[in-house]
């Protein structure tokens, strides 16, 4: 590679690494991050120093924001008067800061985002406040830089006798991070930093009993205290705050009133109204009649007008779920410590404040002491030229000019030209009696105030005792009462809050679509009636499942693979009558190889029932229904299964039914659960009955008295006997005959337990589906072939039976 004189070559990767960390440190330290000391980013204290310089004091008149824009960037923050004004808009403004820093006059912006009016037309002056922020700035107590182009020198830092990180928090976001702190009492925390300073070792937990937690300017609560907790242990932690809504009762039969006077910190008002009319016309909130903004200079008065037969909480609670009333903070407690960034918990914020402060206090002593002690020094000179009045005057009177009289008075006097010059510059009224005890009264005071300023400098715990009383002064006199209250216990809106409780009608169809409809819907009708029409079903498909629930209530979907999924009632699509819903498949986790076999609702009633699961291999299990209180969205292991085995039949009983399997080959065994015992989620199960090689369980029924058992045949045939012909036995034998199997009617295909007046849909493997009454089916013994109630054409083949489910009465 060629090398052209004067210039040197670099590695690209190397540059762009250098200059990019350059870049960032540049915009970490000089622009985004607050100094952990002071509080402050680079922009606020040029601002507050810019004021200091022109006397803008908090007990002085008002001056054009514009000038003080102008003069900090023509001498301190070379950037656009815009950010500077932006800055100083911000710094005004009661519902950004918890304590302003500038006292504004004129249109500072607002709380529903408007923006403030040009530079031009504002006036601004230090808050009283910030006076303290720049309080000793010019006793030597903190060391200053050169400004920008050189030209001038402004502070690294500030004083402060009060720590505006945490009193009015901190937000910026620099290269790779961010800080977020959000404000605080101030007499909160004053009492935090006085007991730290008595008791260094003190915890966390400690402080959090003086500093209960963050103090928003627009006020609102915080809801619980574990965010809290991590945000002072660690940095870190999430703030929970919601809107005061207070609930206005009707007045003569007027609707009831949502009033909402405080809203989380940061959250426009104005888009908050705006999101709350569009959930309400988009009827995602349910409820609310009218929506109107009555604030004013006393305060602020959102008015929530609801329907008198919404449920007040409820409302309450979908407004917390879905709009800003309810808002997280995210707390990163993020400064800079001696130029670098670190993440910092409640008590290092604090003590890195305390020694700043000692730092402070140090450095002021030591240049009151110096200044004190210079006075004394010319008070001596003072005194001394007194007591030789006769021979000073003399001197001074042979003098030819005033250096040569200086210079008399040195050598005869053995005074210091400072003292010297200071006697000659003394006034002839000094030489008065009243006014020579005054020299010698000041310079006893002053030689008092140089051992208190010796016995500072020399003793910690009195710099500590003067740190204490500073800030508890300054307590005093600018503590307020707490704006945002702190409700310890976390009282988070279920959706099920959002809900108002109800009856349901959900619905599966045969080839795998559900719904969900009002009860409502299905209207209640005298005795005699033709009900009401449940579904509307597309050709070949038909209801298999049909049951009212409340929808609040869990609803369990078992699956051949041995998984159960869950839905609650109101997850599941709600549909007109006439519709077929949605598919069963959008709506579950399910894995490509997985069907649907057994829908059951899950009552409040039988949460302390069992569920009993059998298999196509014979295996049988029961498992109390507490073991699935919690389903993830991918499902949960039911029972554990063999690979070629599948999970066909799941009944809810209360440990004491009577269960009859049925085989393919037309062998039943019928027994009491109590032989079943419990078992927990992923066992494998016992023995329901023992099959022969080429025979599999083809379903179960939990039988009752007075019901029939249909059992139905390949090749179209099926018989109808009562439950009670099934003798009871034991657990896991061959069973008895429940049908008799033979090439003229085929294997089984399913059993059915039902009612007279049921009705059968038999389905075909061609996917004909034939409806068959109950009644029509013939009742007849166990040991027979049955009667032929369908007849598949050729090479079909009867595969499934299930109960008819289509209509509805209430």
């Amino acid at each position: 590679m060629e090398i052209i004189e004067g210039l040197i070559p670099v590695n690209i990767e190397d540059e762009m690494r250098s200059s990019y960390l350059d870049y960032a440190m540049s915009v970490i330290v000089g622009r985004a991050l607050p100094d952990v000391r002071d509080g402050l980013k680079p922009v606020h204290r040029r601002i507050l120093y810019a004021m200091s310089e022109q006397g803008n004091h908090f007990n002085k008149p008002y001056r054009k924001s514009a000038r003080i824009a102008g003069d900090v960037i023509g001498k301190y923050h070379p950037h656009g008067e815009s950010a500077v004004y932006d800055a100083i808009v911000r710094m005004a403004q009661d519902f950004s800061m918890r304590y302003p820093l500038i006292d504004g006059q004129g249109n500072f912006g607002s709380i529903d985002g408007d923006p403030p009016a040009a530079m031009r037309y504002t006036e601004v002056r230090m808050s009283q406040l910030a006076s303290e922020i720049l309080a000793d700035l010019d006793k030597d107590t903190v060391d200053f830089q050169p400004n920008y182009d050189g030209s001038l020198i402004e502070p690294k830092l500030f004083p402060s006798r009060f720590p505006p990180l945490l009193v009015n928090g901190s937000s910026g976001i620099a290269v790779g991070m961010a800080t977020n702190i959000p404000p605080h009492n101030l007499g909160e925390v004053m009492d935090g930093l006085a007991f730290l300073s008595d008791n260094p070792e003190c915890s966390v937990s400690d402080l959090m009993k003086f500093i209960k937690g963050p103090d928003f300017p627009t006020g609102a609560t915080i809801h619980g205290l574990n965010g809290i907790r991590s945000a002072y242990a660690t940095g870190r932690g999430s703030i929970l705050m919601r809107a005061k809504i207070d609930l206005e009762m009707p007045k003569e039969r007027g609707p009831q009133r949502l009033v909402v006077n405080e809203i989380p910190y940061q959250v426009n008002k104005s888009r908050l109204l705006e999101k709350i009319a569009y959930l309400v016309r988009e009827k995602k909130i349910e409820g609310i009649t009218d929506l109107r903004d009555e604030s004013d200079r006393e305060g602020m008065r959102i008015v929530i007008e609801c329907r008198k037969d919404a449920i007040a909480q409820i409302v309450i609670n979908q407004l917390y779920k879905h709009t800003q009333l309810q808002e997280s903070f995210g707390v990163i407690m993020l400064a800079l410590v001696g130029n670098q960034p670190r993440v910092l918990n409640l008590k290092e914020v604090l003590v890195q404040f305390l020694q700043h402060r000692r730092e402070i206090v140090t450095r002021r002593t030591l240049f009151d002491l110096k200044k004190t002690k210079d006075r004394e020094h010319i008070l001596e000179g003072l005194k001394m030229a007194l007591d030789q009045l006769d021979q000073i005057i003399q001197s001074i009177r042979i003098a030819k000019d005033p250096v040569a009289a200086q210079t008399g008075l040195v050598e005869q006097f053995g005074l210091t030209s400072v003292q010297a010059k200071a006697i000659l510059e003394m006034r002839l009224q000094r030489l008065t009696g009243l006014e020579r005890q005054k020299i010698l009264d000041e310079l006893a005071s002053v030689q008092e105030e140089i051992k208190k300023l010796e016995f500072i400098r020399d003793h910690e715990e009195e710099k500590t005792r003067l740190i204490k009383e500073e800030l508890l002064e300054n307590q005093k006199k600018f503590s307020d009462p707490r704006r945002t209250d702190i409700e310890e216990s976390v009282d988070e809106p279920e959706i099920e809050d959002l809900i108002v409780e109800e009856d349901v009608v959900v619905t599966f169809s045969n080839s795998g679509y559900v719904k969900r409809n009002s009860l409502d819907l299905y209207r209640s009708q005298k005795r005699g009636g033709k009900g009401v029409k449940g579904i509307e079903m597309r050709e070949n498909d038909f209801v298999s499942s049909l049951f009212v629930t409340s929808n609040l209530n869990r609803i369990f979907f078992f699956t051949n693979r041995g998984k159960v999924h869950q839905l609650k009632a109101y997850q599941i699509p709600e549909a007109g009558r006439a519709a077929k819903g949605k598919a069963i498949v959008n709506l579950l986790n399910l894995d490509k190889d997985e069907a649907i076999t057994t829908i059951l609702p899950i009552t409040r009633s039988i949460q302390e029932g069992f569920l009993v699961m059998a298999t196509r291999s014979g295996l049988i299990k029961k498992t109390p229904v507490q073991e699935f209180h919690s389903i993830h969205s991918g499902g949960k292991i039911a029972l554990r299964l063999e690979p070629d085995d599948e999970l066909i039949s799941v009944w809810v009983t209360d440990g004491t039914k009577n269960i009859l399997v049925a085989t393919r080959n037309g062998m039943s065994i019928h027994f009491n659960e109590t032989r079943v015992r419990s078992m927990g989620r992923t066992a494998r199960g016992v023995r329901a009955i023992l099959l022969a090689e080429d025979d599999r369980v083809v379903d179960i029924v939990v039988t009752g008295k007075g019901k029939n058992i249909v059992t139905v045949t390949e090749n179209g045939f099926g018989k109808r006997t009562d439950a009670e012909l099934y003798r009871l036995q034991g657990r896991s034998g061959r069973g008895i005959i429940d049908i008799k199997t033979s090439d003229r009617n085929g294997k089984v295909v399913g059993i059915q337990e039902v009612a007279e007046d049921d009705e059968l849909m038999v389905i075909t493997s061609a996917g004909t589906i034939i409806r068959v009454k109950v009644k029509e089916i013939s009742s007849v013994g166990r040991n027979t072939q049955g009667v032929r109630i369908i007849e598949p054409r050729g090479e079909d083949k009867v595969v499934s039976v299930r109960r008819l489910v289509e209509r509805e009465e209430s």
